[in-house]
């Protein structure tokens, strides 16, 4: 047998992220989770109505806000990383407190706008992310399938939320009432014909590519997929704060809580502030999940005053939301602004060889 031309057709291997089974659990997993509680919220009339407080605890404050949180530990509890861009990881909180204090003296309804169109950003670029990066692992360099994979994964997105603001006032929104603004139908109505061709010819593409050049990138097309579905669920086929919930906060927490906790540094505990990786997951999880407890507690206490039976009632601080608000936005505001940074270089995702492995 000529061995060149066997292994020439020895298959090519899954560009996975980590390893089946983890990518497998970022993205299906997390769909799945939140397809089977958008099953029950059906079942059991969970639909309508605010979002339940159990699941307010579980998709809000242990996945939404802990995830925030976990870019700590790619950022200020890592050593090695502080000392790289110590500027931008100083200036960032600081600006973002004063900028938004100004702001919120000035207007609070710009500032929730703001806030609200920023968050927004970061979800969509989120996704993005996640094909850029298995793209990169397998080496797609092909302009037309970059081009393809980039207008399916943004219109995955965009095409929702142009619903959604053609649709106001809808029984969700992203942090208050009236964050975003009203637009017109026709918007909606324009994207949808390349919303689906785009979705249309990237399944086609996949296929081919599988089935005749081999070439198998599954992490991608489960992103692509994931994504799609969730979001047009969520947002365009169902009005419920609890459909928006469970299937926009679980599949963009979840796999950023992994990518984190796989990425941490694995140094000796004399040059880095976080535990070794030796300490496992619940070290990781219990130290994000406080803080957004202690995050939330004062929003709480401070600002809404809805949760009482978890956070107690604590007088006094309510009269401090000028100053809260804007102190109590500037991890979010961190973490969406460093996220722009920390993943999309190469050097950083192959401290950990996510790329070259």
């Amino acid at each position: 047998m000529d061995s060149t031309k066997s292994a020439n057709s020895d298959p090519r291997p899954i560009p996975w992220l980590f390893d089946a089974a983890t990518d497998l659990s970022m993205f299906v997993g997390s769909a799945a989770v939140a397809l089977l509680l958008l099953a029950a919220g059906h079942q059991f009339q969970w639909l309508s109505g605010d979002t339940p407080d159990w699941l307010w605890i579980a998709a809000v404050l242990l996945i939404d806000v802990a995830h925030v949180y976990a870019t700590g530990f790619r950022v200020y509890f890592d050593r090695e990383e502080r000392q790289r861009r110590p500027w931008l990881y100083l200036l960032t909180p600081l600006l973002a407190f004063v900028l938004g204090a100004a702001v919120h003296s000035e207007d609070a309804r710009l500032f929730w706008r703001l806030l609200a169109y920023l968050a927004v950003f970061h979800f969509v670029r989120q996704q993005y992310g996640w094909v850029a990066l298995y793209r990169a692992k397998a080496g797609e360099q092909t302009r037309a399938g970059r081009w393809l994979d980039t207008a399916a994964i943004y219109l995955a997105t965009l095409y929702p939320l142009a619903h959604w603001h053609a649709a106001l006032p809808r029984e969700f929104h992203w942090f208050q009432e009236g964050d975003f603004v009203q637009l017109p139908a026709m918007i909606a109505r324009l994207l949808q014909p390349f919303y689906w061709t785009a979705l249309g010819l990237y399944a086609v593409r996949s296929v081919w590519r599988a089935l005749v050049l081999h070439e198998h990138n599954p992490g991608k097309d489960l992103v692509v997929a994931t994504t799609a579905i969730c979001w047009y669920v969520g947002i365009v086929a169902m009005n419920s704060d609890y459909a928006f919930t469970v299937t926009n906060v679980i599949i963009h927490g979840v796999p950023y809580l992994v990518l984190v906790y796989r990425m941490q540094p694995t140094k000796p505990a004399t040059d880095t502030l976080v535990p070794p990786r030796r300490f496992g997951i619940a070290a990781f999880l219990v130290i994000v999940w406080l803080l957004a407890f202690f995050e939330e507690f004062l929003w709480d206490n401070g600002v809404w005053q809805e949760r009482s039976w978890l956070f107690g009632s604590f007088a006094g601080l309510n009269t401090l939301d000028w100053i809260l608000v804007p102190l109590l936005a500037v991890p979010q505001v961190t973490h969406y602004i460093l996220d722009g940074f920390i993943w999309k270089r190469r050097h950083h995702l192959d401290r950990e060889g996510i790329i070259g492995r």
